[in-house]
Order: C-alpha cells, then structure tokens, then sequence
C-alpha cells in the first residue's frame, strides 16, 4: 500500500470562548517543507506545532494556517500607543507632504498590525490541549486523502509496470528472430562482396557468435522482468515512505530499457522499446506524488 503526498484536511475545535480552525494542504515535494501561518496567541506554540506536522506527514510540500475566531462574550482590548506613536509620525509627514485631509489618520492607524490586541493574548494549557485536538483531527483528516489518492496511484503504476512487463514478452518473441535476421545480414554482404566461396565458413560461424554475443539482450530482459517484480512487490509492503525507493527502482528499469533499446538494432523491437519509455516516463510522473 503506498499514500500520496497529496491531501486536505480541516478540522473546527473549541477551547473555552475561541474557535480555531485548522486547514491543511500538503502537494508533492523531495522533503519536508511546511508554511505556518498562525495566530499570535499561538506563536509561543510554533516550534511544536511545527514538530507535531513534521513528525505526521514526513514529507511533502505543506501549508498550515491556523485561524482564531473568538466566540462568548467580548475580550477586552488594549492600544499599543507606542507602536501607534511610531506609525503616526512618518504617516502624517508623509500626508502633508502631499497635502491630504489627516482627519481619517487616526482610522488608519487603529487598522494597522498590533495597534490594538485583544486581552485574551495568552492560551491556559486546557485550551492549548483542545488546539493541538484540532491539529490532530486535520491531520488524521489529511491522512486518509492521501491514502484514498494512494490507491489511485498504486493502480496507476500498476497498469504503466504491467504494460512494460507485456511488451517485455513481445521483445522475448521477436529476439530469436532478430538473431537469424542479423546472421543472414552479415552473410548476405559477404556474398556481395565476396561471393559465396571467397570467405571461411567455419570463421564466419565464430565471428557471428561473438558479434551476436555482443548484441545479446538476454541479460537486460532478465534485470528488466526482475525490477519490475521488485517494484511491484514494494507497493505491496507495509509502511508510508516508498516514494524515494520506488523512484530508484524506476530508474533502473529505465537503464535495461535504454541499453534494450541500444542494443537491438530491429526496427520492431525498437517500435516496443519506445513504448516502454513511454510507459516509464508516465511511471515516473506518477512516482513523485508517493510518500
């Protein structure tokens, strides 16, 4: 069974008179990269929280934002007059600078990040307990998109492998036929050149055999079907991780099919080998979405 790195989860919780809402996205990626956005009341929590997310998703490209709605009765506010002081002064030279109405001036400065926060600036660790729930739910939420869109991508890969290992049995047809056809090349330019006694028979039998050795694709085709099997078998083991490992796999499979393909010189095998590079190509597309 493999998951996908991608996924959404959502979750709602209650702590005492706030509401957070949890949202998670997470898309492909090599590591673990994650964007926090958060409430100020919880920045004080945001290396675990962090830790928290690293440790359940393992990898991926993710984006959390956790949002703060409060509920109940209203929370007392405070002004930051310094903060304001600060913001005031360089807005009112630049006001009349260019000649505007400042009437509006202490509007704007009541809008402006951290003038006025609410006096619920902290969590009790109740509260905190019923966010880090939320996370969780969000994340379990996550979890199971990615193991539905998991399935999807294990049938996808399935179907690309399976069609390698079928044009595989097409090349193992054509390969004895491609021997014959090679031996009767090279004897046919030899009797153009030659004619039919002007050349040693027995040294031809020799020089076939070592050229067609040379040529052989037996041992490819062999590696080839073996890859395969491995990377099927994989899909099928326990544990989240395999992307990296499937990827690798591909890799080699990509290897006995480039060296199939070099050295075959038959049109027909050539016509199945690009198959199987296209075939490989969307295995690959597909394999960096796998945990």
């Amino acid at each position: 069974m493999i998951k996908s790195m991608t996924g959404f989860g959502r979750a709602e919780v209650r702590a005492g008179e706030k509401l957070f809402v949890i949202d998670i996205k997470s898309l492909n990626g090599k590591q673990f990269d994650l964007q926090l956005k958060l409430p100020a009341l919880l920045k004080p929590y945001e290396f675990e929280i962090r830790r928290m997310l690293a440790t359940a998703l393992d990898r991926g490209t993710v984006d959390c934002t956790i949002s703060l709605k409060e509920t109940g009765s209203s929370q007392p506010v405070s002004i930051n007059t310094q903060l304001a002081r600060s913001y005031y002064q360089p807005l009112a030279s630049l006001a009349a600078e260019l000649q505007l109405d400042t009437s509006q001036l202490l509007t704007a400065l009541l809008k402006l990040p951290e003038v006025i926060t609410s006096g619920a600036d902290s969590l009790d660790a109740n509260e905190w307990e019923q966010c880090k729930k939320g996370i969780a739910q969000a994340v379990d939420q996550l979890s199971a998109h990615r193991t539905a869109e998991g399935k999807a991508l294990e049938a996808d890969l399935l179907t690309r492998i399976n069609a390698i290992v079928s044009l595989q049995k097409e090349i193992s047809v054509l390969e004895p036929l491609r021997r014959e056809k090679l031996r009767l090349g090279l004897v046919k330019v030899l009797e153009e050149h030659l004619g039919k006694e002007g050349y040693d028979g027995n040294r031809l039998e020799q020089e076939l055999i070592y050229y067609i050795e040379k040529m052989d694709i037996s041992e490819e085709q062999v590696r080839l079907l073996n890859h395969c099997d491995y990377f099927t078998k994989q899909m099928q083991e326990k544990g989240d991780s395999k992307g990296k490992k499937l990827s690798f796999i591909l890799q080699e499979i990509g290897r006995e099919i480039n060296t199939t393909g070099s050295k075959a010189y038959d049109a027909a095998i050539q016509r199945l080998v690009v198959q199987m590079k296209d075939e490989l190509e969307k295995a690959k597309e597909q394999v960096l979405n796998v945990m």
